[in-house]
């Protein structure tokens, strides 16, 4: 399995304070199935939690994933910020999602030389 960020996502992670260490919970539930929602196009939305107040009070991310043990971050957001997306962001990730899931093993390599993309390591 391998995960990524795009650059626009690691940005935003940067903003708000958070490591890639913070997301592999997460990582690890959707490795199991738990995802908060599933929204089309190899969408789902999961929860991660702030430090100190849990999932609850925490972020809500959009992820493309697990075509060929692939998943990639897309968005993020906290939840005292806004509910959700709207239906213009959704149809424009579902476009990212079809595009970085149908990338080939080069096109990959070159997107993370080129910095638009970045593996988050497993931690061990």
């Amino acid at each position: 399995m391998h995960v990524y960020k795009t650059r626009t996502f690691a940005r935003w992670m940067r903003s708000e304070g958070l490591a890639d260490r913070d997301l592999r919970p997460a990582i690890a539930e959707m490795q199991q199935g738990l995802v908060d929602a599933r929204l089309g196009g190899s969408l789902v939305k999961k929860r991660v939690p702030r430090a100190g107040q849990g999932k609850r009070g925490g972020y809500r991310v959009i992820v493309a994933g697990n075509v060929g043990g692939r998943w990639f971050f897309l968005f993020g957001f906290a939840k005292n910020e806004r509910d959700n997306i709207d239906d213009e962001e959704l149809r424009l990730m579902k476009r990212i999602a079809a595009a970085l899931l149908g990338m080939s093993p080069e096109k990959l390599r070159a997107a993370l030389v080129a910095g638009e993309l970045m593996e988050i390591e497993d931690g061990k």
